[in-house]
Parts: structure tokens; sequence; C-alpha cells
């Protein structure tokens, strides 16, 4: 895809490559909590490694195929961004869900709530981190 192809990708588009981005993520998020889980990792810690996992390879793939990249962020600055708004959305609401939720639904379902929970949260936070934009 050309440069001037590239600054034209709709918003649609972006969704679409955020949801393909979102559903590998979330297996690579739920196979490392399975992995940590069979390795009798407890399952907060284990939410938190998974999904650390998970928050790279998500930044990597959402800044260089999903966004365009706003190059007058710095790289760091806009994994820093990510990252930060990923903590308080994705991690937040996924460990608020199992603390709340496992002991009354099961680890899994709360784990997959959280999940559902945050991804909409997180296109417009990583719009806004890679993009510097929310709307438009």
């Amino acid at each position: 895809m050309s440069g001037a192809d590239h600054l034209r990708r709709s918003t649609g588009g972006k969704i679409v490559r955020f949801a393909l981005v979102g559903l590998a993520n979330t297996a690579i998020d739920l196979a490392a909590f399975f992995l940590l889980l069979k390795l009798h990792v407890p399952p907060l810690p284990a939410n938190v490694i998974s999904w650390s996992i998970a928050v790279v390879v998500s930044f990597v793939a959402n800044g260089f195929w999903s966004f365009e990249r706003n190059h007058a962020i710095r790289l760091h600055h806009a994994f820093l961004r990510f990252v930060s708004l990923g903590a308080l959305i994705s991690l937040g609401v996924s460990s608020l869900s199992i603390a709340l939720l496992a002991g009354v639904a099961g680890v899994w379902p709360a784990k997959i709530g959280g999940v559902i929970v945050a991804a909409v949260l997180n296109f417009l936070a990583a719009r806004w981190s890679i993009e510097g934009r929310l709307l438009k």
C-alpha cells in the first residue's frame, strides 16, 4: 500500500484491522494465561504476565498495520501511551473482572468477560496513542 493509500484508510478499515489484531492478541493472552495457570502461577499474576506479552504484540501490529502512526509522536512515547492506557483499560478491566467474578463465575468466564469489555475501550485508546487522535 502506498503512503497516500495508507493515509486514506477508513475508520471501518482500521476497526477491521484492529479487530483482527485483537483476535490474535486475545489468543496470545489466553494461551499464555492458560500456560501460566498450568505452571501454578496464581490467576492475577498470570493475568498481568499474559497481558504484558499480548500488549507488546498488539502495539507492534496496531502501530504498523492497523493505524497510521503519527511520526510526530516518538515511537517510545507512543508505546508508553499505548501501555499506560492499556494498563488502565484492558489490564485493569480484566484484573478487576477476575478479582470480582472469578469466585462467582469462574476464572475463565471472568477473564473472557474482561477481555470483551476492554476491547471496545482499547480501540479508542490505541487510536489516540498511535495516531494522536480519538475521532475522525
